[in-house]
């Protein structure tokens, strides 16, 4: 297998990766609009996905995920810009976890999974341009 062909195979699996994450990323935030609809609308059906242990498996899967897509696009492309602003997105949904009785845990959620997607977005395109 020519080094050619080893690049484009090993980018395929990186690029599939990050949109793995990203697409997580925006399960997350589906989960978080709808948790607040249906809170509003259905309080015993949205008391069932409002429960911590889904927020705190989302949150793991995105951070081991995540760590993983945006830690090999460091290694293949150098560029830490993505893993930064995915890092920020990640504490920005850690914090969002603290905030159960305020009300803001979507939103911080929110913010913090587009930070995260946006993280992979730039791993992708950094990956694309690489030299």
């Amino acid at each position: 297998m020519t080094i050619e062909a080893r690049m484009a195979r090993r980018f395929t699996l990186d690029s599939r990766l990050d949109r793995l994450a990203m697409g997580l990323s925006g399960l997350c935030a589906v989960h978080c609009v709808a948790t607040v609809i249906l809170l509003g609308l259905l309080a015993s059906a949205g008391g069932m996905l409002g429960k911590p242990i889904i927020h705190e498996v989302g949150l793991s899967l995105a951070m081991v995920i995540g760590a993983v897509a945006l830690g090999r696009g460091v290694r293949e492309h150098g560029f830490l810009l993505p893993s930064a602003v995915g890092a920020v997105g990640l504490a920005i949904m850690a914090y969002a976890m603290t905030l159960h009785e305020t009300g803001f845990e979507p939103a911080f959620t929110i913010v913090g999974v587009l930070a995260l997607a946006l993280g992979h977005k730039l791993n992708i395109e950094a990956k694309t341009h690489a030299f």
